[in-house]
């Protein structure tokens, strides 16, 4: 009898970290629900990869902003997997999809500071919810976060204060879905060249200066440096592990 092959379900999974986490998901042997916002071709490229690992792999467009939008997402991603696999139900839910926001506290909005919550507190609190009718005992919940939840720096008020709503989530979530063997954790990366927040940490020469003095490893970070960390929380090795945040910073701020 074939052994059922796990799923997972990432948002944000197009590009940057969320790419990078899709593919070393699928490398440890998993299949991949992953969401876009509005790349559909930036998308296809990653189920392509992903497929040539051979796993499967499919994409589907996503705006965690609108809450509202989940139920039919969740069946839309139900009767996939029930057509496909028999059964609706998934193994991990990893919350990555976000945007930036650099603006001084004086200066922000009350329409920014909504959207901020929308996207990184409350799309993160409800998709999760909607999903766990759906998620198998033993499975479990990466939310992504950032150094910028345990240090900071100017400009990043809002953002920051969303992702320590998260890393607090997480621990009530492993609390309160340990009785499924359903686990929550966090990873926390610390400034990353992607085009995350319009690149600023790859292309602005004097802010990846400014990450690599203040950092022990002496660079800032690359994708590479976190999806095999989120990979491996979709792991049974990584079954003991539960209601942590898991910074991966190189040693930012110290």
């Amino acid at each position: 009898m074939e052994t059922r092959r796990k799923i997972a379900l990432i948002t944000g999974g197009s590009r940057g970290l969320g790419r990078n986490s899709a593919i070393k998901i699928a490398q440890k042997g998993l299949d991949v629900i992953l969401t876009y916002k509005s790349n559909r071709d930036e998308a296809d490229r990653v189920v392509e990869e992903i497929q040539s690992l051979g796993q499967k792999a499919i994409a589907y467009q996503l705006d965690t902003k609108e809450v509202k939008s989940f139920d039919a997402f969740v069946k839309t991603v139900g009767d996939h997997l029930e057509e496909n696999t028999g059964s609706r139900n998934i193994d991990y839910l990893i919350n990555n999809a976000g945007t930036a926001l650099y603006c001084p506290i004086p200066e922000v909005s009350e329409e920014q500071l909504d959207d901020m919550v929308d996207i990184h507190f409350k799309g993160v609190f409800f998709l999760t919810q909607k999903f766990l009718p759906f998620m198998n005992e033993g499975g479990g919940i990466i939310n992504v976060s950032s150094g910028l939840a345990r240090f900071a720096l100017p400009g990043s008020s809002v953002y920051g204060s969303m992702k320590a709503a998260i890393d607090m989530l997480a621990k009530y979530q492993a609390k309160e879905l340990g009785a499924r063997k359903i686990k929550s954790n966090v990873v926390a990366p610390g400034a990353i060249e992607t085009d995350f927040g319009g690149g600023r940490t790859r292309d602005d020469k004097n802010i990846n200066t400014m990450v690599a003095n203040n950092t022990a490893l002496g660079r800032a970070g690359v994708p590479d440096d976190i999806g095999g960390i989120v990979a491996f929380l979709c792991t049974e090795d990584a079954r003991w592990i539960n209601g942590q945040r898991i910074e991966a910073s190189g040693g930012m701020f110290l």
